[in-house]
């Protein structure tokens, strides 16, 4: 690493929250779907027994190397999987383990990703449009703005950027790419600018916030990958096991939530029916009903922690 070169730190959201949220027995297994810089790993390897095992998953090779260090001092008890946490069953049955007692999903993009220019996650600095989590994805940023028709650009910009001038946004892509391909964040930002009115773009932030999430989402497959996910994380849990997941925007919250609620209440008869008929039966329940929100303190620590939410799921004995 050079000097120039930002190091994997990622300040972990709601720590103290997701360790208590865990349960965690000494003895147990438990999985980190999403590991990063391996600040809440730490943690629970630190409350585990040498009888303990703890399988941290990322697809970023800069976190599986960061992550290496900082937890190789705990010896054979983590294992670490360069792979997306959408395998997670696959790898479990892989390592030859029957289940966990734990996993954690702390989704979104990392500090280091969006401090790291060349990853072109972010739009406050001028970089190549990749957007890549894992750079061995062929798909980039940059294929999609230039590649993709303008009616489904429209549709990613609106469905997972929830921008309402998706579609002037897009046509503007398409104007501009025809006469040069669109390489740069900060080609993409002018386009960005110049499709939104000037007097929208004075209130919500940054004019480019939504579209740079939307690309980023439909680039790593983010939403796909978690709602297929879920339903196959619950079902690695073992008895009492609990699922936590820290959300950081609508999309995936809604998705979440919907996914627990399924799992705590699968019956599909329809309301008034005096028995259930369809046979589906609880998979566990919802720790609380509300997710579980930063302190005013963690966000005036860490500002990236302002939209957090985490909520909880438990497997049924």
């Amino acid at each position: 690493m050079t000097e120039k070169e930002p190091s994997f730190s990622h300040t972990s959201v709601l720590l103290e929250e997701v360790i208590e949220g865990l349960n965690i027995k000494p003895d147990g297994i438990y999985a980190d779907g999403t590991l990063g810089g391996a600040g809440h790993s730490c943690r629970i390897a630190e409350k585990l027994s040498p009888k303990g095992r703890l399988i941290g998953i990322d697809q970023d090779e800069a976190a599986i190397k960061a992550a290496s260090q900082r937890l190789s001092g705990f010896g054979d008890i983590c294992t670490i999987v360069r792979s997306n946490y959408e395998n997670m069953a696959g790898i479990f049955q892989e390592l030859g383990l029957h289940g966990a007692d734990g996993i954690l999903l702390d989704l979104g993009v990392s500090s280091y990703q969006l401090d790291t220019p060349e990853r072109g996650f972010s739009y406050k600095t001028d970089a190549p449009l990749d957007m890549r989590m894992d750079q061995r994805n062929p798909l980039t940023a940059e294929i999609i703005i230039n590649e993709y028709p303008q009616e489904e650009l429209a549709r990613i910009l609106r469905e997972y950027g929830e921008e309402k001038f998706a579609g002037n946004i897009a046509r503007h892509i398409v104007a501009a790419r025809q006469k040069q391909r669109i390489t740069t964040t900060e080609q993409l930002n002018e386009l960005i600018r110049d499709a939104i009115p000037a007097k929208m773009r004075r209130t919500g932030g940054h004019p480019s916030k939504r579209t740079f999430q939307a690309i980023r989402i439909a680039c790593n497959r983010e939403l796909e990958v978690l709602e297929t996910a879920l339903e196959d994380m619950i079902r690695i849990l073992l008895p009492g096991g609990r699922l936590c997941v820290i959300t950081f925007h609508s999309l995936e919250d809604r998705i979440v939530k919907t996914a627990f609620k399924r799992a705590e209440n699968p019956c599909i008869c329809p309301p008034g029916f005096p028995v259930c008929t369809c046979g589906r039966e609880s998979l566990g329940r919802c720790v609380g009903r509300k997710p579980i929100l930063p302190t005013e303190e963690e966000t005036e620590n860490n500002p990236r922690a302002k939209s957090a939410k985490l909520r909880i799921f438990e497997k049924r004995n």
